[in-house]
């Protein structure tokens, strides 16, 4: 009984202080290992060397033109004309715009439906002389085939009559992006269990029901890698569509851009990266929408061997 009269004696407000005050001094600090920091100083400054050149030339292409030959980066004039300029006053750029997103678009899904097929058939069906297929595609990566191939590309696209022809660049465009993207989509299907397989055959699905109703739905997070993957090699591809296409007309937009400062008239800074943010705006903008599903193909499995 004395010690309950002792308790109701405290008042109130001294109960709720004592236990704050406690509760304060046994709240765990919050400490943060240095290599934590270390790992996101450097994260943040590879980000940082990134963003930086893009975030540069989007500053330029609507700097006036007396502000871009100064040694400044913040413009004191914003001039946003000079996109309209690009597009109206150089005559093909349209059309080379259309080339690479018609090329682009044309190499994505032939490759990745290709990958689709090729990655299936590898691990999920009996097909013969597998192993020697998987060391030649693995094998291909390690050549610049680019520069190695060029002069067999050029034989055969000349003898296929697609010299200066622009749908004829999809053909070598899927032929050396093949391999990489055959490799991710095996990658993505070794992680589907295989007994999925087996029963579905149980109950009656074939091979081609069997890819599009249960199986193309559980890999579509690497689908979206393949198509990324796929999309920047094509739409950022320099080498042949220079060599094969003789006439301004016939290039993509990487031709256009390297031959912008000689032979194609007085290109000003502005008006230069104004054409090199349209250039690199499609790739952001389909990264940017694809981004969630990309991540989760690599968290997936992706890029697996």
């Amino acid at each position: 009984m004395a010690v309950t009269e002792a308790t109701r004696t405290i008042p109130t407000s001294t109960a709720k202080r004592s236990a704050a005050a406690i509760a304060a001094e046994w709240q765990p600090k919050r400490h943060y290992p240095i290599g934590t920091i270390v790992r996101h100083l450097v994260l943040g400054f590879f980000a940082l060397l990134i963003l930086f050149p893009i975030a540069w030339v989007i500053i330029l292409s609507v700097k006036s033109l007396p502000d871009a030959y100064q040694n400044e980066i913040w413009p004191k004039q914003f001039n946003f004309s000079h996109y309209q300029y690009a597009w109206n006053r150089v005559p093909t750029l349209r059309t080379n715009y259309l080339n690479s997103v018609g090329v682009t678009l044309a190499t994505v899904v032939t490759t990745t439906v290709a990958a689709v097929l090729a990655g299936y058939a590898l691990v999920h069906m009996k097909t013969p002389g597998k192993n020697i297929v998987i060391g030649l595609l693995v094998a291909s990566m390690f050549f610049p085939t680019r520069v190695t191939a060029f002069i067999g590309i050029y034989k055969m696209q000349d003898s296929l009559g697609l010299i200066n022809n622009t749908w004829g660049l999809i053909f070598p465009y899927t032929a050396l992006s093949l391999a990489i993207s055959v490799f991710i989509m095996r990658g993505v299907f070794e992680t589907v269990p295989k007994d999925l397989n087996d029963a579905a055959r149980i109950d009656g699905a074939g091979p081609l029901r069997l890819l599009l109703t249960i199986m193309v739905p559980i890999v579509r997070n690497g689908i979206v890698v393949c198509i990324i993957v796929n999309f920047v090699a094509a739409w950022g591809e320099y080498l042949l569509a220079s060599r094969l296409m003789n006439e301004q007309s016939h290039w993509t937009l990487p031709v256009v851009l390297a031959t912008s400062s000689n032979g194609m008239g007085a290109w000003v800074w502005p008006r230069l990266a104004a054409v090199y943010v349209m250039a690199i705006l499609p790739g952001l903008i389909a990264f940017a929408i694809a981004q969630r599903w990309y991540m989760k193909g690599l968290q997936e499995g992706a890029l697996k061997a």
